[in-house]
């Protein structure tokens, strides 16, 4: 296709909100004629005829660059081009991601003069992404088989990360990926928000911390109860598990029944989200201990586009000179968990990204109160050895030399792999560990003072984590860091 031609259907747009607008009402019609098909067929028991089934495809969006002069000049680390040429991606949801699509659009359109199309794509949608839950059409009437055999089903051969992985082969003849993640891999990751966390993955907000202990999400709740009573906090509601929602207009004694009620354990990290106003709220989940888990979670937060996901939880201190109760600004990783080698090769450097390290530094100032020494005697900077396997301990005379020589300073489960993961899927990453245990100086994990511990350092940790993210936001012009982008990086942040 010449670069000044329009495909069939496809019109241009003057706008980024008019292309949101036209990919809007472009899914909304492709969403409510594959339920109507689906609705006729239970009925009937006759499958969609070819021209209905034309209309069960997602919107795609297609934006043309052909420079007329030199290229704009900025340092921004996201919606500019690697080159001249035609770049296209299907989208799901556009009204849910409208503000990420303007944000990206904008610039593309303004300042670099892309010309954009919107138009039916041909990649289809497949029947289960249509519905908010998995029986609310068929009613048991109809088995997942059955309606597999007549209406589009996932297939795993549409479902990867090509592009996030530099496996994306380009050929001259053929488009450009605008975006990391296209439609059919976006709504893959959106479901299995929900099935893991317990939450509509709408309630998701842009500022994420992890963390592998259930006393996080205690202090996380109580928090936000207490910031709920403020009328001056943008904190508008929080959203628990199995969608339960708590607001500013219950009383105390309402609002901590609620919470209580919250069948957590039934989800395998469930998440806890603090909803702002303006959308720019935090989001706890619990992923559990390992890096299996870190990995699984990461991958389907991404599709979201966070704008910061942050890894909270305990360590073992390896050095003498630390103390219980500790923390740990992670500022280089030693991979030992094997979960991403095939996908990262364990020689490529995941660096520390100045902005995170900055504000988590900041944040412990500001929640602790410590100052010059003070503070570094409480806070350390160094290198996570993160592994599988949680009795590593077992392996300490043939791991002694790799620890030695990487002169790690802590040791956990999940803080390599979600700072690969944030490397991998271009999010801004961080860790800051507090030190529960110190298992090469004898200081191990005892039951009653574990518990005296974590009374003590829970409610501390969990709000520099919070008052680093709060201090991120302010900054978060320079948050996205070029340091994230590949050579033929999509111009979608």
């Amino acid at each position: 296709m010449a670069q000044g031609m329009s495909m069939a259907g496809f019109n241009p747009v003057a706008s980024a909100r008019e292309a949101v607008e036209a990919l809007e009402a472009l899914h909304a019609r492709s969403v409510a004629a594959l339920r109507g098909a689906m609705e006729a067929s239970i009925r009937t028991g006759a499958a969609p005829d070819a021209a209905t089934r034309a209309l069960f495809r997602y919107p795609e969006l297609r934006v043309t660059y052909a420079p007329g002069g030199s290229e704009p000049d900025n340092r921004r680390a996201f919606a500019k081009f690697p080159a001249p040429g035609v770049y296209v991606t299907t989208v799901t949801h556009p009204k849910a991601f409208a503000p990420y699509l303007v944000e990206q659009l904008r610039p593309l359109i303004e300042e670099y003069g892309a010309r954009v199309e919107v138009g039916p794509g041909s990649q289809e949608i497949p029947y289960p992404y249509v519905f908010e839950s998995g029986d609310e059409l068929a009613r048991g009437e109809s088995t997942a088989g059955e309606l597999a055999r007549l209406f589009p089903s996932p297939l795993l051969s549409d479902v990867g990360d090509e592009v996030a992985d530099d496996l994306y082969e380009h050929r001259p003849d053929e488009p450009r990926p605008l975006a990391l993640f296209d439609a059919v891999r976006v709504d893959f990751s959106l479901r299995r928000i929900v099935h893991y966390t317990g939450s509509d993955w709408r309630s998701v907000q842009p500022w994420i911390l992890l963390t592998n202990y259930h006393r996080y999400v205690d202090q996380f709740v109580a928090f936000g109860l207490e910031r709920l009573r403020d009328p001056a906090d943008p904190i508008e509601k929080l959203v628990l598990p199995g969608d339960v929602v708590v607001d500013a207009s219950m009383d105390a004694e309402t609002a901590r029944a609620a919470v209580e009620r919250v069948q957590w354990h039934r989800y395998q990290m469930p998440a806890y989200h603090a909803v702002t106003k303006d959308r720019q709220g935090v989001t706890l989940v619990n992923i559990g201990v390992g890096p299996s888990n870190a990995k699984t979670m990461t991958d389907h937060l991404a599709v979201l586009r966070p704008n910061c996901w942050l890894m909270v939880g305990h360590c073992g201190g390896l050095r003498r000179s630390q103390a219980i109760g500790d923390y740990v600004l992670a500022h280089a990783y030693l991979r030992q968990d094997g979960i991403l080698d095939r996908l990262v090769p364990p020689e490529t450097p995941i660096p520390a990204l100045a902005e995170v390290q900055v504000a988590l530094q900041d944040a412990a100032r500001q929640v602790t109160g410590d100052e010059g020494e003070a503070l570094k005697r409480r806070l350390r900077t160094g290198t996570v050895v993160t592994y599988a396997d949680r009795n590593w301990e077992l392996r300490w005379s043939r791991e002694r030399r790799r620890i030695n020589l990487s002169r790690a300073i802590a040791v956990d489960m999940e803080s390599a792999t979600v700072a690969t993961q944030g490397f991998r899927m271009r999010v801004p990453y961080g860790a800051l560990l507090c030190v529960s245990d110190k298992p090469l100086h004898g200081e191990i994990k005892l039951p009653g003072a574990a518990n005296a511990f974590y009374e003590r350092a829970v409610s501390e940790h969990l709000r520099i984590g919070l008052a680093a993210l709060d201090l991120l936001k302010r900054r978060r012009e320079g948050l996205h860091s070029r340091k994230l982008r590949s050579f033929d990086e999509p111009p979608f942040r």
